[in-house]
């Protein structure tokens, strides 16, 4: 009798993986959407959360009979999480290392846009306006990098290389760290948002971090000061944000993520001239598809010859209850 193939699940919509042969080859594959997820895990060893947007795994957790490994297919892992899956036995690796490179660039890329002025330079470009102006330098211009994760490295290390000076907040204090200078405790946030010309929260959602940046958060930051988030949406209170951009507390806002996505067409961001609104798109660059497979087949690999597989998720620390 043949040995027992394992059996890999990956939660996708009608657009499968690339390079899903390699995989098809080494365990028996089933491709499901959030309205046959159920099934599909009866009997399954692991999972490829493909379309990480879903929640789906929550509602069809009770059909997961033999699952012993999940890896999603994204850097966050808080819409994967919920309590029965964290108090599982089961592994959770992430695709954390895909997205640094791109999000620093993107970071960077929106750092340059507000010093040289160029929203203004495209609007005035549309009204065939000619309107002399001066810009700045980002030379010796200071960053605060909220979020410590190996995005925040990323983020850290080019800003550096322009000229910036660059400090960061994270778990714990430490100094003289080669990425990021001095990174200060969470605690001493407040004190710190004064001394930045932008901050740059690159921290991933928990129940520590949800609605950190509130009205006296902004109250700190200085008047010629942006926000660039590139984290997740919750960990700004966007009406607090939107008090504070409109009467003049803080320059601008450059956003990414936000609480509710796609950002509704009829939310106040889309028509503030202060703020710069992208879709959720800053570490998506040609190739990422590609990128992400590759990872996931890697461990794979390594999780069929019984290796230790990379990007394990602390599940406790990474669960943000929901509300």
């Amino acid at each position: 009798m043949a040995a027992r193939r394992d059996v890999l699940v990956v939660l996708c919509d009608e657009h499968k993986p690339p390079g899903m042969g390699r995989v098809e080859s080494l365990v028996e594959v089933r491709y499901a959407d959030r309205n046959d997820l159920a099934a599909a895990l009866q009997g399954a060893d692991a999972l490829f959360v493909w379309d990480f947007f879903s929640a789906a795994l929550r509602e069809a957790w009770p059909a997961a009979d033999r699952l012993r490994w999940i890896h999603i297919a994204s850097a966050g892992v808080d819409r994967l999480l919920f309590p029965q899956l964290v108090d599982s036995p089961v592994v959770v690796t992430n695709s954390r290392g895909v997205f640094d490179r791109p999000i620093a660039e993107y970071v960077l890329g929106l750092v340059l846009a507000v010093a040289k002025d160029l929203p203004s330079t495209l609007a005035l470009q549309h009204e065939r306006v000619w309107r002399h102006r001066e810009s700045r330098l980002i030379e010796g211009r200071r960053a605060l990098v909220v979020g410590t994760g190996s995005i925040g490295r990323a983020i850290g290390r080019l800003l550096r290389a322009t000229g910036m000076e660059v400090s960061a907040v994270g778990r714990a204090a430490r100094d003289a760290d080669p990425d990021l200078g001095t990174i200060h405790a969470a605690g001493d946030l407040h004190e710190l948002l004064p001394t930045a010309d932008y901050v740059v929260i690159a921290a991933p959602l928990t129940e520590s971090t949800r609605g950190w940046f509130d009205s006296a958060a902004f109250a700190a930051m200085r008047a010629d000061a942006w926000l660039v988030n590139i984290g997740r949406g919750p960990i700004v209170v966007e009406p607090d944000l939107i008090q504070a951009l409109r009467a003049g507390r803080l320059a601008g806002a450059a956003l990414d993520v936000f609480a509710e996505e796609p950002l509704p067409p009829h939310h106040p961001f889309w028509g503030m001239a202060n703020v710069i609104v992208s879709p959720h798109m800053s570490g998506d660059v040609v190739g990422w598809h590609d990128a992400l497979a590759d990872l996931f087949l890697d461990n794979l690999t390594r999780w069929l010859a019984g290796q230790s597989l990379d990007n394990q998720v602390d599940k406790s620390a990474g669960y943000v209850p929901s509300r």
